[in-house]
This record gives structure tokens, sequence and C-alpha cells, in this order.
């Protein structure tokens, strides 16, 4: 095997001598052994995934065959549209690509690949999400949720630039961007950044065929989201090209639902040198001190979200059903203050998103 170009800094993370990751597994795993259930979806993630797509697409085909009309329905199925690729991203492609909405694989590739319908790709996304997201949480220059690019700063460690002080207040109408963005040109951007720093070799991945399904998934996703209501609804331009109304609804959902759930207690940390970066935590006490749970209260925001608000039970167990979340937080919580480790869950859904925008106004001063 070649070596690659460029090499993303190692990241060395600590033993976890105090025997809390062993004793968490264990207690969660006998959770479900003493109720007999799996791990992964059951009959609650099948019909939350049917119901979604089926909001979604049939929201679409409404619009596109001119049921709605161009009145106060066209904009009522927009938001509906809208609401429902909200629920797809976070709790079902979210729950597939983990390998968690069912025990079979092929199933999981199945629900994961609803990505594909809406512009994405479900590859790219697991190396995004999956690998950098998971495995370096919080962690300036490896977890790409915390490097936007140059707009906006998410992180003390980034260079400061004039036009930050004002982020708390441009940064939402970007994140209604995101999804235009993403099924235009982030795909392509990440797709050569993994091959540069050799993330594709090691995992075994095509470039060619990545860049060819990629493109694909583009090709179709604009004449189905634009030709086809062009063609066959009867609504002016102007309202069809409106498509981008539930791409940001969406967006703003989920960023609402997941920015705030990052705690910038401890401060992301930069691998600086070739050798890399040590850490003094071992992985799961790391994504207990930089990961917060909101508005775990509610149960339909647990359900909607796909379990985005238990966003420590998330990290602590990817591979786990969202659908259990609730059932395991009570262990978890219990756990974790036993060994003295922080388990931030008080904070609410309004709480969280005025948390997020005070953090962006702080990490916009100079």
């Amino acid at each position: 095997m070649t070596q690659a170009p460029f090499e993303l800094p190692t990241v060395r993370f600590g033993r976890d001598t105090s025997g809390f990751a062993k004793t968490l597994r264990q207690r969660v795993d006998a959770h479900f052994k003493e109720k007999g259930i799996t791990k992964k979806g059951d009959f609650r993630m099948l019909f939350k995934t049917l119901l979604l797509v089926g909001i979604y697409f049939g929201a679409l085909a409404a619009i596109s065959t001119g049921i709605t009309g161009g009145g106060w329905m066209f904009w009522v199925t927009e938001i509906v549209m809208g609401l429902g690729l909200a629920g797809i991203g976070m709790a079902v492609m979210h729950d597939g690509n983990h390998g968690a909405a069912s025990a079979k694989k092929a199933v999981n590739r199945l629900v994961g690949g609803v990505l594909e319908m809406v512009g994405g790709n479900s590859e790219m996304w697991q190396i995004q999400h999956n690998v950098l997201h998971h495995t370096f949480t919080n962690i300036d220059g490896l977890d790409e949720d915390i490097n936007p690019g140059p707009l906006l700063r998410f992180s003390p460690l980034k260079p400061h630039k004039p036009w930050h002080r004002f982020q708390h207040f441009y940064a939402w109408f970007f994140y209604g961007l995101m999804t235009f963005i993403w099924v235009t040109f982030k795909d392509y951007v990440a797709l050569n950044r993994y091959k540069k720093f050799g993330l594709l070799e090691r995992m075994g991945k095509s470039y060619n065929n990545l860049f060819f399904r990629i493109t694909l998934a583009k090709v179709l996703y604009y004449p189905v989201m634009v030709g086809i209501p062009l063609a066959f609804s009867g609504l002016a331009p102007s309202q069809v090209i409106s498509w981008m109304a539930p791409d940001a609804l969406h967006r703003w959902i989920d960023i609402g639902l997941g920015f705030p759930t990052r705690s910038r207690d401890g401060r992301p940390q930069l691998p600086g040198s070739e050798k890399g970066l040590v850490m003094e935590d071992d992985p799961l006490s790391h994504q207990l001190k930089t990961t917060c749970n909101f508005g775990t209260k509610s149960k339909f925001l647990t359900w909607y979200s796909g379990g985005l608000n238990h966003q420590i039970e998330h990290h602590l167990f990817p591979n786990i059903c969202h659908v259990h979340y609730r059932d395991i937080a009570p262990i978890v919580k219990k756990t974790a203050l036993e060994f003295g480790l922080p388990y931030r869950s008080s904070t609410t859904f309004l709480d969280a998103v005025k948390l997020h925008t005070q953090q962006l106004k702080q990490l916009g001063q100079a």
C-alpha cells in the first residue's frame, strides 16, 4: 500500500483505568438481555421510517402533480415536505448509516440509502459523521462538524475574521442553505479532501466509484425536485424553484437539534505536532465531557429528532437504535455519576438554541 501524500494527525486516547467503560457496557448489555430485546430497531423504527418517507414523497407528489394548486395549500405542503425531510435526516437515514436501524445489514443499507434519494451520498456521510465526528468529537481539525469553513467560527482555535462578530445573526441564513450547498458541491470538496488525507484508501473506498455515485445522485435529484413539478404541476417557475424552502426548514430544524448538543465546556483540542494529539481521557469519558443532552423530557422531541436530543447516549452507543435511548439513559446517568463524570441533561430545547446562539456570539469575538 502506497503512503498517502498527506496524513491525518494521529489521536491517541487514554486508557480507561477506572473501569467506567467496562461497567457501562456490561450494564447496558444486561438491560437488553433482561428485556429480551434487540439493540437494533424494532416495529417502532419500521413505522417511523414508512411514515416519514411517506410524508416527504407524498408531499412532493402532491406538489409535482398540481394537486395543491398555487395557493395556501401549496405552502402548507411545502412546510410538511420540509418536516418530512428533516425527520428522514434525523430519524431514518441516521440510524441506517450507523447500522442501528436493523440487525440486517441489507436493511441498514436500504434505510441509509434514503440519503441518495435526496441528493446526498451515504458513504460520504459515513466518513464525515461516523469516522470523523464520532471518533474525534469536538477535536479541532478532525471533527468536521466544528469546521464549517471561513464564514463561521465554531472553535476558539480557528483564526478570527472581522465578520465573525456578526455570525450569531447571519449563521442562520447559511444554515438554511446547507442542503443546497450539499447537493451541489460539498460532496465533491469532501471527496477530494478525503482522498488527500488517505481516508478513502484506508477504508477501501474507490474514488472513481464514489465520484460516479455522487454525480448520479445529483443528476437525478434536480430533475425530480424541479423538472417534474415544472412539467406537470402547472405552477409558475418561481413557485417550483421554491423547493429550497423545505430544504431550508429541514436544515434549520437539523441545526437547532444538532449543534446545541455539543458542549463547549472543554476546549476543542488541535493536533499540532507530527506525533499527533495525546488525550488524557478514554474515548467514552471524552464523549461525556464534550456532549450534552437537551429536551429529554419530551417524548415527541425524542421521537422526531431520532434521539438526537439524547446526544450522550447516541455518542456512547451509536450502534444502538435511538428508540432505546430513553430506556438506557438512566443507566448511563447513574454510571457516569458513580465514576465522577459529567452528565449534562437538564437543558430544554429553547435553552439549547439560546445557548448555541450565545456560543456563536462568544466565538465571534476577537
